[in-house]
Order: structure tokens, then sequence, then C-alpha cells
């Protein structure tokens, strides 16, 4: 279907339509005529979706465009549409840096929907453009879209040509654009998971518009000062009194407008003649003027206040400046009468009309406004988690920070806004820890506001989303991830602690719903092969089949055969089996159950996303190691295969856990039997510590404990953020690294671990002179593991507390003992 001829003639005649389109609504309307015309619906085509546009209309006009937009896509930072093909974010304003930030995303292959509450582009003011902006819009085909882009003697745009073109770009890439809706607020993912399994979502009007379901992973803020979006506090810049006025006049592109001079922007210290003669014939008194000739002829001044009142501007002097440019002081036909006569005179009476342009009210488009008060947002983005959903939110443009437009930053910070943010999009898509995320984001803002032409990087040609393209010194990225911390937002207090390590890169649960399904029967038909055979065993899917207890049995025999006597085992011993197969999986796979035994058999379906992350993590350890054939190669089998490849990037890596846990329980459980122990310990059953616990109540805050933040360990369920020191608050880990390799919670240990460089633990053995080990709640003898490390000589580190060997049992080591429960005897 996709290389199926149509009638050429009309389909080129729709999209010289959509290229020539004027305004807003005769854009979208020519663009979904043309696309319905191919034949072709942008929801769910190819992205960009340029290119099967591309593939069904061979037309010479378009080709250039083509050409362009495949020369842009095939930068290496976008991986052929790959970098953020796994996520969907929202806009919010189809401002121009709304959509440039659209456009780049879309070119990473992210679903890109943007709101805008208006339908109609009209904003008449005139940009400034940076060279590399200039090239930017040309790399993008903007000469295509608008022939006259950049062909004046000074290099600017308008608000609203900037607008279409962009949009134009943005809809040809596959951008979902709606108009007439206007974003209210954002939508918490449902409490219960279980029968909501919903995430962020957000509140429009009209209320019953399809994009109020829509879940997303990211939510962009591009509308303006007013920014819509929570959570983002605002400094204010204010210096001296400055009072700028912009107008706009209709250009009616006669041969008399043409021939007039443009004015790039006249200061007074520099054309003192000019300034006084303007005041001895007019009264006016300003202090620079720049004048534009686009679509308007647009000029912006600055006027004295003085000069003002004299003309009558404004009716009365305040020291407050909103009182003194409130709409009630100022009189708006003296206004209009002083901009008219101000351009008149600038331009030496040489334009023949001066009537004024319009604005999207339907007035003239003339306003007056204090330039030097401006807003910046304190940050650049925050995360925003709830109920297991992460969601990035940003800024962009105006939101983020108003320009400054005597310096002439026009719209050239608002795209580097938008590539930066972009580029942070990317990180995440990709994986990326969420405060190294923040923390790049944060530091290269703060380069933003001093940036120029003159100190970014001078070959233009080479600018792309990678900010080490644009900037001179990213190597100067001052933000640290703690200093960050406090823009995650998870609905809990932060309080002082500067630990990082509970805040971590969650997988989407809804990406996981709807993409990866190819991955999931990749593991179903792995656990079919393992199981086939069994007696009372069909695996038909990855929740059912697995309640008795019996497929989970079977899958543990199929490798170690010496763990579980399979043929003794009683179909309808639900319980017991399941309870069997959770416990010999924890303490000889080192893979913790992700829900309880009453749980798993007293419903209908177990939950499927626990099951497949539970699951993966026998595919991740087993998979590399095929099943021992005979007796003799069960009984020479004393743990599973370790050589599986480390660095798989199959899909169990995604979830929460892994095969790493599993790996690290391995060798915890090596490293206890080179410690020699000598006397029993009294662990508790998981069976029994399982009855008092469910999986979804933290066993320490008793809150809510979603699958994609639950920790398990001796049967018990939490919170990683939960996990700590219960008398000094020290954060525990039940994974961290040692010589490159990860050291996971045994059911004897909980933590193993060696200094903060990694040193220590060597092909099993601690080191004399780094190691530490911290014992879980456990009665020991002087015989035993903790009391052989105390005659060893070796140091002892116990929640962050450090003692010596002579001092661990003798001089006050019990006391730190205790604030993990130990009992210290003999």
């Amino acid at each position: 279907m996709e290389d199926q001829s149509f009638p050429e003639c009309q389909a080129q005649e729709l999209f010289d339509e959509f290229v020539s389109a004027s305004t807003c609504r005769a854009a979208l309307r020519s663009f979904s005529q043309l696309c319905e015309h191919l034949q072709l619906d942008p929801s769910t085509a190819e992205r960009p979706l340029y290119r099967p546009i591309k593939r069904r209309l061979n037309y010479w006009r378009a080709n250039g465009l083509w050409a362009k937009l495949d020369r842009r896509g095939a930068q290496e930072e976008y991986q052929r549409a790959r970098a953020c093909s796994d996520v969907t974010c929202v806009i919010i304003g189809a401002g121009p840096c709304g959509l440039r930030t659209a456009v780049e995303l879309s070119f990473m292959g992210a679903r890109v929907v943007l709101l805008e509450k208006r339908d109609s582009f009209s904003r008449n003011n005139v940009l400034h453009l940076w060279p590399f902006t200039i090239h930017d819009l040309r790399g993008l085909g903007a000469k295509k879209f608008y022939g006259r882009f950049c062909a004046g003697s000074i290099d600017h745009i308008s608000i609203r040509q900037l607008q279409l073109v962009l949009l134009k770009v943005a809809l040809l890439l596959g951008v979902e654009v709606h108009v007439n809706v206007e974003f209210k607020k954002l939508v918490e993912p449902a409490e219960d998971q279980h029968r909501h399994k919903l995430g962020w979502r957000m509140e429009v009007s009209p209320k019953n518009h399809p994009v109020s379901q829509l879940e997303f992973d990211v939510i962009i803020g591009a509308d303006g000062r007013r920014n819509t979006l929570p959570g983002f506090r605002r400094k204010e810049f204010r210096g001296k009194l400055a009072i700028a006025i912009t107008a706009n006049f209709k250009n009616r592109n006669t041969t008399a407008e043409a021939k007039v001079e443009e004015i790039s922007g006249v200061a007074f210290i520099f054309n003192q003649r000019f300034f006084q003669e303007l005041r001895q014939e007019t009264g006016i008194n300003l202090e620079n003027i720049v004048y534009y000739k686009d679509d308007t002829h647009y000029f912006v001044m600055t006027a004295k206040k003085q000069s003002l009142l004299e003309k009558g501007v404004i009716l009365q002097d305040f020291a407050d400046t909103e009182l003194l440019l409130s709409r009630g002081n100022v009189d708006q036909n003296a206004l209009q009468a002083y901009a008219r006569e101000a351009a008149d005179f600038s331009t030496n009476h040489q334009l023949p009309t001066l009537d004024f342009a319009m604005n999207h009210y339907g007035q003239p488009d003339v306003a007056m406004f204090d330039f030097t008060c401006m807003y910046a947002s304190e940050n650049a983005a925050m995360v925003r988690q709830r109920h297991g959903h992460q969601l990035l939110v940003t800024l962009v443009g105006d939101s983020l920070l108003e320009p400054f437009w005597p310096m002439g930053t026009g719209v050239a910070r608002g795209f580097l806004a938008a590539l930066d943010s972009a580029w942070m999009i990317r990180s995440w898509a990709q994986g990326a820890a969420p405060l190294d995320v923040l923390a790049e984001r944060e530091s290269l803002y703060r380069l933003l506001p001093q940036t120029t032409p003159e100190n970014m990087q001078k070959n233009i040609t080479l600018f792309s989303v990678d900010p080490t393209t644009r900037y001179m010194n990213t190597s100067l990225l001052t933000i640290t991830p703690a200093q960050v911390r406090h823009l995650v937002d998870t609905g809990e207090e932060v309080g002082l602690t500067t630990d990082c390590s509970d805040i971590i890169r969650l997988p989407s649960p809804r990406y996981l719903r709807q993409e990866s399904f190819s991955r999931s029967n990749q593991l179903l038909t792995w656990c079919q092969e393992q199981t086939c055979g069994y007696h009372g065993v069909n695996v038909t899917d990855l929740t059912t089949s697995w309640r008795s207890g019996l497929a989970l049995c079977a899958l543990i025999h199929r490798y170690r055969s010496d763990l579980i006597d399979f043929d003794s085992l009683d179909e309808s011993s639900v319980e017991e089996n399941t309870r069997l197969g959770f416990d010999v999986a924890e303490r000889e796979f080192g893979i913790s159950p992700l829900m309880t035994v009453e749980e798993m058999s007293s419903v209908e379906e177990p939950d499927s996303l626990s099951m497949v992350m539970y699951l993966s993590q026998f595919y991740q350890l087993l998979k590399d190691s095929p099943p021992p054939m005979g007796e003799a190669a069960n009984c020479s089998r004393s743990s599973c295969d370790l050589n599986g490849d480390v660095e798989s990037q199959s899909f169990e890596e995604e979830f929460v856990g892994g095969a790493s846990r599993s790996r690290v329980r391995l060798m915890a459980n090596q490293l206890q039997a080179k410690l020699h122990e000598s006397s029993s310990t009294c662990r508790t059953s998981s069976s029994a510590a399982v009855s008092a616990s469910c999986s979804h109540v933290c066993f320490f805050c008793k809150q809510r404990v979603y699958v994609m933040e639950r920790l398990s360990a001796e049967g018990l369920f939490f919170h990683r953020s939960c996990f700590q020191c219960g008398s000094c608050s020290s954060p525990l880990r039940l994974t961290v690294n040692v010589c490159g390799g990860n050291l996971c919670q045994s059911p004897r240990y909980i933590w193993i671990f060696g200094d903060k460089n990694g040193n220590g633990l060597i092909n099993g053995q601690l080191d004399a002179e780094n190691s530490a080990v911290l014992f879980s709640s456990q009665q020991f003898s002087a015989d035993s593991n903790i009391g052989q490390w105390a005659r060893s000589g070796l140091p002892m580190k116990i929640c962050n507390r450090t003692m010596s060997s002579s001092s661990a049992l003798t001089r006050g080591g019990a006391r730190h003992l205790k604030h993990l429960g130990l009992s210290p005897r003999g």
C-alpha cells in the first residue's frame, strides 16, 4: 500500500496549498486534506511522517524539502528517529519555542502532542535572528515555506510567520497539533494501580477532548510568562524604569514602502542629532528606536517618561511601575498618535500610510510596557513521581527565561533552551538516572543567560541537539546530582538528607504494557521450553499458569533437580508448592519474590507486571546455561552457572532488580562459606515472614508500595527509601559496586561491601585493609562469623560507624551492633 501511485496532479496541488497556507487554520486544513488524499493516518503512520509522504508524493517542488529534512534527520544524535521512540511528550503552547521543541523531539522519534488554546497566529512583532538561528531554520526548509526569509538587509522574521514555518515542519514530522484546546492541570496516576493502570494524564478544556485520556512521559511548558505548569518558582529582574513602545503598521508591499530603509537600531549616544531634531519637531523624547520591515512595518522604541506625560500618553505620574503603566492610566489614542509620529519622523516621512495592523483582540497593534521587568524560572526542569509513575516536567521559551530585547536575543536563547530540553529528554528516554539528567539540565540553564553569538562555538554548521556542539564551556558544568535532589517531587518531604540513592529511574508501566508484548512473548516461549514435559504443568501465559506453584518448581527443577523432589509434589497443595518455590529461589538463586504466597494463590490472576519482573530474573540468570543432562551432571552442579553475559541488553534488565541481584546473592553465599561459619544461626523462615506481610504494603512505613519501587528481603516488602538503619537513619542498599561487580543482600547479611573506591573484595576474599561486613539481625558468639571477624584484625564498619577489631566486642562495640538488633554473647 505504501508504494501505491496516487493521482499526482491533485496531490501536488494539495501540497502547494499546504506550503503556501498563510494562517494556522489553513495550514492544518490543507495538511489534513493532503494526508487523507494520500491515505495516510498521521496518528499511526511511520515517524517522521514526511518519509511515507515522500514515498507517495514524487514532486519536484517537494523534493528539495525532503532533501533538507533527510539531511537534518541523518544527524547521529537522532539515532535514525529511535533516540526517543518510546516516549510520549506533551507540549503546551504553539509559540516559536514550543514548536521548535516539537520539531527536535520528532526528529528523535518521540510521539509529540502539542496543545494550543487558539487557532490563529496573530503576533506581528518581529524577532531579530542570530546567525545560528538563520542556519537552523534554513536547514528545516524555512525558505521553502517563506520565500522572503532573511531576504532583507537585516536578518529578522515576524513571530507569526516563524510560527507558520515551524508548524508546517512539525506537521510533516508527525506532530499531533490540537488547536482550541487549553491545558488546565496535571492528573496524577491512580492510587490503585491494580484496578486502574493509568499513568500521568491532564485535564483540558473542553473536558471531553480525546487528549484528556492520553498518558505521557514528558510535559513541556511553552505557554509564555503565564506558565500553567505548577512547581516552578520565578525570579523577577527589575532595573531602572525603561518604557518600551511597540507598534505594527500595515505593510501593503508598495514600491514606495519597499524603498524605505530599515533601522537596525539607533541609540541617542550614537546619533544625538537625530533624537534632538525629533524632540524639537515633535516633542517626542526617545532613547533609541528600531524599524524592521516584514509582514508589517514594525517599530520598537524606548520613550522617556516625562515625554509621555507631556504628550498626554500617561495621565498621572506614579512611583509604582504597575500603576504608572496600567491600562486606566494610559490614553490609548494618545499612545497611537505618539507611536505614529515617531515612526513617521524616523523614516523621513517616506511611508505613504501609517495604518495600524490589528492584534489578536482586533485592536490597533500598539503596546507600552516596562522592558526592564523580566521573569525567569529558578529551575528548568523537575521530576514528579507518584504511584510508580515518573513524569519529566520542563519549561522552554518565555516560560523559562524572558528575553531582553535591547540585546537582540530575540528567539535565539529560546531555540537554545529548546535544544537543551530535547537533549535532556533524550537522556531520559535512554534510561539515565533522574538526578544526573536534572543536574546536566540545570548546569546548561546557568549558561543560557550569558550566551551571546560571540561566546558560542564558532562553526554553526556543526550545531546539533548535543550541547557540546553549541556551548564553549560545557566542561565547567557545576551543578551536582545532590544539588537537584529537591527537584524530584515524590509527594513526600525531602528533609535535610542529601542522600540520592532512593532516586532511581523507573521504567514506564505504560510502556511496559503497550510496547513490550514481543519481549514478554520471548519470556513466555523460554518458560514453556523449560517446563515442557513436567506433569501437571501447562504454561500458556505469565500469570494464571503459575498459580499452583508447580510451574515455578518445575523451572527450578529443570536446572537444579537436587533442590526440589518434583515427583513428590501434590498439585492440590498450592500454597506449599508456591512457598517451596519462593524459598528455594531466594535461598539458592537470590531471586526474591514480588508478592506473598497468599497473594499468589488467592487471586484468579496474579499481577502480570510483577510476574514478568519475577520470571525475567530466572531468564537472565539461566538463559545462557544449558540444563544439566543426567544425574551426574546434576550432582556436580553446586550452584547455577554464573557465566551469563553481564553486558546483555535483553529485556529483563529493564525491570527493577534484574539478574545482578541474583549473581550477587550467590557471591555473598560463597563469601559466607569462605568465612567458615561455625555456629548455626537462628534465621526466621521466610514463610513466617511472608505470612506477616503483604507485597503492596511497606513493612517499615506501612504505606502502599508499588511494584516499580518495591524491594524484598527476608520475605518482607518495602520502599527503597525506607531501607534505613533504625537508629541513625543511614540509608542501606541491597546492592553496591565492588571491584566492578555487584554485591547484594544475602539471607544472612544486610550489606557486604568494600570502601567507596570499590576496593576490598578480590575473588570472593575480603581484603584486610579496606573491607567491612554488616550483619543482619541474628545472634552470634565469639566463635561465629562476627567473633572471628573481630579477632582477625580487620576493621568493621556498621551503619557508617567504623570500629577497630579491638573495640568491636569489648569497648562499646555492642552498643553499635544494637542498632541492628544484634545480641553479642561469648
